[in-house]
């Protein structure tokens, strides 16, 4: 398992960091939006599942954790279970995290999770009222097509549970990783946000950019020519 804290390199644009999946607070204090980030320890998938049956069925978490690991993957594992028990792993492609944002906070109180890992990234206000008070890390993947790059970082599956209640893909996989990423801090420690971030800096430009041309021709009832529209806020 890697080291708790950071270590970095690369160049002026970016800082690319090895990270636990038992990290320190100051491991995680160190860390900046918009760092590459790869992981070593045991990654956990947990999604809209198991967040159901650990907090509305009250179900017993079969993890010590975060003692084990404090990084919950919002992932449906393309792999299999054999009839002898191995397990067949490939891709480990992200879904989108804001769809599980009314367990999140929950989730993370209970569990001690520090890295949530997903797609898209969570809203402002998650990572201020739910991240924030709970020290933890926000990692989002790029698109569809890392999902294998992801697999080649998983050393082995260590073993799957609730796979028998929730079936494959909502189970809870607990993933051996190695230098697994490439991930990208999407919130830190004090609910920053590179979406967001990065967004604002789109719309004050956005009137340039179309600067010149002609409407949309949209006649259809609802549709809009606002260019701004195009956006996540």
């Amino acid at each position: 398992m890697g080291d708790a804290t950071p270590r970095t390199a690369g160049t002026d644009k970016y800082r690319k960091i090895r990270l636990s999946t038992t990290p320190t607070p100051e491991a995680l204090a160190e860390l900046r939006i918009g760092d590459v980030v790869y992981l070593d320890g045991l990654i956990y998938t947990a999604r809209e599942g198991v967040y159901m049956r650990a907090l509305e069925d009250k179900a017993n978490i079969p993890m010590e954790l975060p003692s084990e690991s404090a990084a919950n993957f919002h992932c449906s594992p393309a792999a299999r279970i054999n009839d002898d028990g191995t397990y067949e792993l490939g891709a480990v492609t992200a879904t989108a995290s804001f769809r599980f944002s009314k367990w999140i906070g929950e989730w993370m109180a209970k569990s001690g999770a520090k890295l949530i890992i997903g797609k898209g990234g969570m809203s402002p206000s998650d990572y201020k009222e739910h991240f924030v008070p709970n020290g933890a890390i926000y990692l989002t993947t790029v698109g569809y097509g890392t999902g294998a790059l992801l697999g080649r970082g998983v050393k082995r599956v260590k073993t799957v549970h609730w796979n028998k209640e929730l079936g494959i893909a909502q189970a809870m996989w607990v993933l051996e990783a190695e230098n697994m990423g490439p991930f990208i801090v999407e919130s830190d420690l004090a609910g920053n946000s590179l979406f967001e971030r990065e967004n604002k800096k789109i719309s004050e430009n956005l009137d340039k950019v179309y600067e010149g041309t002609k409407p949309a021709t949209l006649k259809r009832f609802g549709e809009t020519d606002d260019k701004s529209d195009e956006l996540i806020g």
